[in-house]
């Protein structure tokens, strides 16, 4: 007997759009312009008209298994040329959080980030509280009439301390989500015959010169703001590693001097974050159709990411302008940012960086095959 596919439409699915900005899905009639118009679709699979569809109908399984989704850019060349004002830029924007959220390991904590509109203060609120009582528990509350080392702020013992677990738990929380999205992945859709290490390879190639958001038309800009953010955050994390192994591989004393390759790879990419920062942050202000809709889910992440750029800006100028107090209580809320950050990866945007890198791995091994 014959093996028939059954639909499993979601009323809920339709619902959580529409809280989420997608309610304009309803509008597609289906002509196919977003489709035609799209330069990063493949010729073979075009998107997203097939995507509108199943978010009308309210598809949630299909559409978290379709790699499409994730190979949309945002460039909302879509968008702008939509006959109904679908916003199908939007739609597919609404759907990659609602998978982010269902993805999440643990679920309950996806939803408190996926709800940000509310939880924010919560998800700041907590870092800066747990920073504060730990200092106040071992003794380290009271500021330097003058900081000459922020290590007199913050040891670096209690920054090991909390940072080695939370990055540790955060890597298996975003491990064990994209390992649950590969498999849906590989779930539907053409089989994957490829070369896996060669897709790997041409797909960071792509990533590092974001070269697919240059065929974006009406969010072109978007690619250079995204292309700085990514490096800043690359540059800060070598830094972090480099300069561990300066302090206990070298024992060089802290801090380095400001024309020391490690701090200069340090500002550059301090340089690097609020550049991006500021372009996405003008551009989203800026709105329209080219940048499409503002979430609560967008502006969460963008704040954070913004917050540590310039705290950490603020710390560096600190040890020289600024009195210890003022200097301490800034370097202490650059602390809250990066733990926010890192606490949130796997559930906030940031998680783009696994489910996007997977979808564009995916899509080169089943062309290859």
């Amino acid at each position: 007997m014959a093996r028939t596919n059954v639909l499993a439409p979601s009323a809920e699915l339709r619902e959580e759009l529409r809280r989420r900005g997608g309610a304009s899905a309803q509008r597609c009639f289906q002509c196919a312009t977003c489709s035609a118009v799209c330069n990063l679709a493949p010729d073979g699979q075009p998107f997203p008209r097939r995507q509108m569809l199943m978010a009308q109908l309210g598809l949630i399984e299909s559409l978290a298994a379709d790699p499409a989704v994730w190979l949309c850019h945002n460039c909302n060349d879509c968008t702008v040329r939509c006959p109904r004002d679908a916003r199908p830029g939007d739609i597919l924007q609404a759907v990659r959080s609602i998978v982010i959220e269902r993805l999440a390991m643990p679920h309950w904590f996806g939803s408190i980030v996926a709800h940000a509109r509310s939880t924010w203060p919560l998800l700041i609120g907590l870092p800066l509280a747990f920073w504060v009582v730990l200092l106040g528990v071992t003794g380290h509350l009271t500021m330097p009439a003058r900081v000459a080392n922020y290590g007199q702020v913050v040891p670096h013992v209690l920054i090991y301390a909390v940072f080695i677990p939370v990055s540790l738990w955060v890597l298996c929380a975003a491990w064990m989500s994209g390992v649950r999205f590969w498999h849906l992945l590989g779930s539907a859709g053409p089989p994957r015959r490829g070369s896996f290490i060669g897709a790997t390879f041409s797909t960071l190639g792509e990533i590092a010169s974001h070269r697919r958001f240059a065929l974006c038309e009406a969010a072109h800009p978007r690619r250079w703001g995204h292309f700085f953010l990514m490096w800043g955050f690359i540059g800060a994390a070598v830094t972090s590693g480099l300069l561990v192994i300066a302090l206990y591989g070298f024992h060089m004393e802290m801090p380095l001097p400001l024309d020391h390759p490690f701090k200069i790879l340090g500002n550059l990419s301090a340089v690097f974050l609020l550049t991006g920062g500021t372009m996405l942050s003008f551009q989203r202000i800026r709105g329209g159709d080219a940048t499409g809709q503002t979430t609560a889910f967008d502006s969460f992440f963008l704040g954070v990411v913004v917050l540590v750029a310039v705290s950490g800006a603020l710390v560096e100028i600190g040890r020289f302008f600024f009195s210890g107090e003022v200097a301490g209580w800034l370097y202490i809320m650059h602390l809250t940012g990066i733990l926010t950050l890192f606490v949130t990866f796997p559930y906030s945007k940031f998680a783009h960086m696994v489910y996007r890198t997977e979808a564009m791995i995916h899509q080169k091994m089943t062309e290859e095959g």
